[in-house]
């Protein structure tokens, strides 16, 4: 899809490199710019670690993650020649992305104004903790402070206990998927106009924005949502329930299906119910219905249940492990996990992109690059800097050297 487009990505982490990462699967050149000597932090994010062909260390599974299809350029920014390779390197790209603290860039001759001067076209995407402005703007940002000040922690979690935050970085992969949806949208007005333009994105910004419905409870009634744990705010019964032997998802999402699961559950009757025979009727008496249908659960096993009611089309399903998900039947045939061959032989496994695409589908190509491995044939490619040249800039520190660890 996106064959022919160079992004220089100068972000770490996970919110960037998720949205960089799309945007490679899709076919673009991802020029990956990090430190010489360290990198993305993530490359340390560890244990679990890859294991190089010699038994040593390699890069943390945590940078494996977000970093595929990318090349590696190691360079040292804070320095004059650093900084002008990186401008250089933008004249020649399409889309700049970065994630450094407000003004950083700029103060290096790297801001949107100064790449905008020299290429008028380019897409630059900032992505921070709290945007490029307002009382925040200065404060780092990561994905837990984005998940508690962003009102997320507050709705999930059960309803006695603290707050808890989601088990995977969701704020940072938001924003990273609304980054990338930003710079397509904003290319698609490049080629219509020649006009590049500033993107500003924000963890809190993208936090707010993805509470979606319970954000819109809130704004429309002003009364703050509890935790539910399990429970949904706006649909009965539609929960984690125990069963003989274990745990099973219900999730009836409308009237015929609860009326389905009351005949399977021999209590025809209670469709008819008011109580029971409208959604929002039993929304309001879940008190009593929930434990209802947690007593007929618990009398079957998952595996019975889900044959039953699967059968008369009621949604629902395990709860699995990662073991248990990945081996599905339905995740086999989606092909959800891909192979990829490292520089030394070594297997990178890894989630395969989602995308399903008739015509331009995405590709899997580069596994996740070692610190810097592809600096020279970068700069020999884009912008035709010989070999010695190369190694020249090596020597003075400005230019990572591919021989370097890729972990902290």
């Amino acid at each position: 899809m996106l064959r022919g487009l160079r992004v220089l990505d100068l972000s770490r982490i996970l919110a960037g490199p998720s949205a960089t990462q799309l945007l490679a699967d899709l076919g673009a050149d991802v020029i990956k710019v990090e430190r010489p000597g360290r990198g993305d932090d993530t490359r340390g994010w560890g244990p679990p670690f890859a294991s190089r062909a010699d038994g040593s260390r390699g890069q943390a599974a945590y940078y494996e993650a977000a970093n595929r299809n990318k090349r590696s350029i190691a360079i040292d920014v804070s320095t004059t020649e650093g900084a002008e390779l990186v401008r250089e390197l933008a004249r020649v790209s399409d889309v700049f992305v970065e994630n450094y603290k407000v003004g950083d860039l700029a103060r290096r001759g790297l801001g949107y104004a100064d790449l905008q001067a020299i290429r008028p076209s380019i897409v630059y995407c900032s992505i921070t903790g709290f945007g490029q402005d307002g009382p925040r703007a200065a404060q780092p940002g990561y994905d837990f402070l984005a998940q508690a000040m962003g009102g997320l922690m507050s709705v999930t979690g059960p309803p006695e206990g603290p707050p808890m935050k989601v088990g995977v970085g969701v704020a940072d992969l938001f924003c990273g998927m609304y980054a990338a949806v930003a710079i397509l949208g904003a290319l698609r007005h490049r080629d219509q106009t020649g006009e590049g333009q500033h993107l500003d994105l924000a963890l809190f910004d993208t936090q707010l924005a993805w509470l979606a419905n319970t954000a819109t409870d809130f704004l429309m009634t002003g009364v703050t949502p509890p935790r539910l744990g399990n429970a949904h705010p706006h649909i009965v019964p539609y929960e984690v329930f125990a069963t003989a032997d274990g745990f099973l998802v219900l999730a009836v999402g409308n009237d015929a299906q609860f009326e389905r699961l009351a005949r399977l559950q021999g209590h025809p009757k209670l469709a008819a119910d008011v109580r029971f025979a409208t959604n929002a009727a039993r929304v309001e008496h879940r008190a009593t219905l929930v434990p209802m249908v947690g007593a007929w659960l618990r009398e079957r096993t998952t595996a019975e249940w889900i044959a039953v009611l699967g059968d008369a089309k009621i949604p629902c399903g395990p709860v699995n492990d990662l073991r248990s998900a990945f081996d599905d039947p339905q995740a086999r045939h989606r092909q959800m996990t891909v192979s990829l061959e490292r520089a030394d032989g070594t297997v990178a496994r890894l989630v395969a992109n989602p995308i399903k695409a008739s015509r331009t589908p995405p590709t899997h190509r580069l596994a996740p690059p070692q610190l810097g491995a592809n600096g020279r044939e970068v700069l020999r490619d884009l912008l035709g800097i010989s070999d010695s040249r190369a190694a020249e800039l090596e020597q003075a520190g400005v230019l990572g050297r591919a021989a370097q660890s890729d972990t902290p």
